[in-house]
């Protein structure tokens, strides 16, 4: 059997291969490092999945059967390949579930950091300023809806149901879920918004949840919500949101990611009081290889002997 493993990865996988098994490694210019003919498996690390470097293997390996990808969302991937997917009927499998536990650790924190001031008492010690009187809040009896109830969003809400909080949440295909007090259909969200004191938006972005919450959506929101947005951009109208939030429709948003990343520097996002940005960074931990590693290997020994791989994308769907 013959891999194409990026040149990041190889020696981390490496180790865990057998000796029949070959692997090809592909740099950053998408160049092979020997015969990539007969290639059957694709395993590319985030930096790796570039349009130029899929175009050079898509062209040379008509023999590919199985890519894997480190991140949760393929929308990078199957908005221009989707096609090529479907007629080679190329397996995709993804990195879902393996950024959970610190992307539900920044959303705790993004809504600690909302109910305590603490980006205000942080200003006020760097100015040497002892100043009280702030209206500090407590989670305890606070209500979340996680917008996209799958593997990241049982995460968050089991951290939030230590807090004390009700936990709501939406999903496709609704059903009970632990943790949650009610798990909602994708039609059914937007009526729970007036309701939610946080909204997290942990849906993966498909042509179904592109501009999702609209201006519509963001004035049913109520004086005193916290928006955070851990998934992707454009899930977000941005345009509208930026209107939102100088106007003050709601107390304000954490956004992990924008519609455009880098964020460009005329962006309004970054001079509004009411924004916490960070630079799409929440699933960042020195546990991630580890995970991605020993997932890669177990669906590669089911790929060898012909077993369902774990992570399967539904290609069609879009996750």
């Amino acid at each position: 059997m013959k891999l194409i493993l990026s040149i990041d990865i190889a020696a981390d996988i490496g180790v865990h291969l057998s000796s029949n098994v070959k692997v090809v490694q592909v740099n950053r210019d998408g160049d092979f490092d020997s015969d990539v003919s007969g290639a059957e498996v694709l395993y590319l690390s985030w930096p790796f999945l570039k349009n130029h470097i899929l175009d050079n293997i898509f062209s040379q390996v008509p023999t590919l059967r199985w890519h894997h990808t480190t991140s949760a969302g393929v929308e990078h991937i199957l908005t221009k390949y989707l096609d090529i997917y479907l007629e080679r009927d190329i397996i995709l499998t993804n990195g879902a579930g393996l950024h959970a536990i610190p992307i539900a650790e920044f959303v705790i924190a993004y809504m600690l950091s909302h109910a305590k001031h603490l980006p205000e008492l942080h200003a006020l010690q760097i100015q040497r300023q002892w100043k009280r009187g702030f209206n500090i809040e407590e989670l305890t009896d606070t209500t979340l809806l996680i917008i996209g109830a799958g593997g990241i969003g049982q995460e968050i809400a089991a951290r939030a149901k230590a807090f004390g909080i009700k936990v709501l949440g939406s999903r496709r295909h609704p059903q009970p879920a632990a943790n949650f007090d009610l798990v909602v259909g994708a039609s059914e969200w937007r009526h729970l918004l007036p309701k939610a004191d946080y909204v997290v938006i942990a849906t993966p972005l498909t042509p179904e949840t592109k501009g999702l919450i609209d201006e519509a959506a963001l004035r049913l929101l109520s004086p005193n919500a916290y928006l955070i947005n851990i998934a992707r951009g454009a899930i977000i109208d941005e345009n509208a949101l930026v209107k939102a939030l100088r106007e003050r429709w709601f107390a304000g948003a954490a956004l992990d990611t924008t519609t455009i990343e880098p964020l460009p520097a005329d962006s309004p996002l970054w001079s509004l009081d009411n924004v916490f940005l960070t630079p799409h960074c929440t699933a960042h931990s020195p546990k991630l290889n580890q995970r991605s590693v020993k997932l890669f290997i177990d669906n590669l020994t089911r790929f060898q002997v012909r077993l369902p791989l774990q992570n399967v994308v539904n290609k069609q769907a879009g996750y």
